[in-house]
């Protein structure tokens, strides 16, 4: 415990997820530093959380080559800022929250202005590019990993690394019981729940919301019971929804800043690749992982990603225990049709129940934000 007044940490979170992780670090070290004060980049759950943010990533959360290229300049004016934020603050600590090649840029420059970098959420080097481990490692202070698999790509390379668990671990938890649930939101215990989780970023919504929009229709067509809700991630607009939830003759409930409880209240889910679908498993509701790339970002990604999957569950079960459906694979037929099983198919379905609650078996006891707080407390008290 301290009561220094001095620690400035500046925070770079460039999409939804990291906003969330750098929101419940700084809430965590508050406890232990009440005076610490908390700047950079990021969106709403890091304004909450009392963080004096100087840019708002939600111009900037994209993924894919094209989609990046397309925000280029954006992304470079958001990099720009950040740099000068450095150099003129000299904060005590730069912690670069997940977005892996802008804060790699960022934490290159830190490091030449004498600033330590603590990263948080390893690059996936155990898929795609390892040798980037020796990279990360001269532009970084500390690696926080958030799987204890990792800690072996950079223990190889002497690059200092420290387990800390996933935050979404202490997170995700519903506020109120399933039944409460069910009667706020106004459903109806009897019949079965779909949940639609289109991402958290727009280019997602506009790849992913219309297919399943779609296999909604074939779903309701065939199962005239079934119930649909969609938890609104933060970083999207009404605006953005509405434009696609307007062309739909179904009723779809959509449900702001309460995904945990919407979506216990699911029996199947579909969703978007990311950490939604890690949030999915934690909660051991059976799903099918979507995802959809501009046709030349996917073709790189596939001649660069080492791994058979790209989904975080089957990633951490190390085999495939819920169905990805990516780029061609996805269309509405084959998202209905697997959602249909997950209800319909009780073998199936028992399977993937069992092994989700493997998966979250594996993922620990959490404590997260916690230890990445003592993490970065230990780096600022050596400055």
């Amino acid at each position: 415990m301290t009561n220094q007044s001095a620690y400035k940490v500046l925070f770079s979170a460039g999409e939804s997820s990291g906003d969330q992780h750098a929101a419940n670090m700084f809430l965590a070290l508050k406890q232990l530093c009440p005076n610490i004060l908390g700047i950079g980049m990021g969106g709403t759950k890091m304004r909450q959380a009392d963080i004096d943010v100087r840019y708002d990533s939600a111009a900037i959360g994209v993924i894919g080559l094209v989609e990046i290229l397309k925000h280029y300049g954006e992304i470079r004016r958001a990099l720009n800022l950040m740099k000068q934020i450095v150099a003129a603050e000299k904060p005590d600590l730069l912690v670069c929250v997940d977005y892996k090649e802008f804060n790699l840029k960022l934490a290159q420059f830190a490091k030449r202005q004498g600033v330590k970098v603590l990263f948080y959420v390893s690059p996936q080097v155990w898929a795609w590019r390892p040798g980037r481990v020796v990279t990360y490692g001269k532009a970084i202070d500390m690696m926080a990993v958030i799987f204890p698999f990792e800690t072996q790509y950079y223990d190889a390379k002497n690059v200092p690394v420290r387990y800390v668990g996933h935050p979404s671990v202490d997170k995700v938890h519903p506020q109120r019981s399933k039944s409460e649930d069910f009667a706020l939101f106004g459903l109806d215990e009897s019949r079965p729940v779909v949940g639609i989780l289109p991402g958290s970023r727009g280019n997602e919504i506009k790849r992913m919301l219309p297919v399943m929009l779609q296999a909604v229709l074939k779903l309701a067509e065939n199962r005239p019971e079934l119930q649909f809700v969609l938890p609104q991630a933060d970083s999207i607009s009404d605006a953005e929804l509405a434009e696609h939830l307007q062309q739909v003759p179904v009723s779809i409930k959509v449900i702001k800043q309460q995904p945990y409880d919407a979506i216990q209240c699911c029996d199947a889910v579909m969703t978007t690749s990311g950490t939604a679908s890690l949030e999915i498993a934690l909660l051991e509701v059976p799903m099918v992982i979507v995802y959809r790339l501009a046709a030349f970002s996917y073709w790189l990604g596939k001649r660069l990603v080492k791994i058979p999957f790209i989904g975080l569950p089957n990633i951490i079960a190390g085999k495939a225990i819920v169905k990805e459906l990516i780029q061609d694979q996805l269309t509405a037929d084959n998202l209905a049709t697997e959602i249909k099983r997950l209800l319909d198919d009780q073998p199936y379905r028992l399977n993937c129940l069992g092994e989700l609650h493997r998966v979250k078996q594996l993922l620990g006891e959490g404590g997260g934000s916690r230890n990445m707080a003592e993490l970065a407390l230990q780096m600022l008290e050596k400055s």
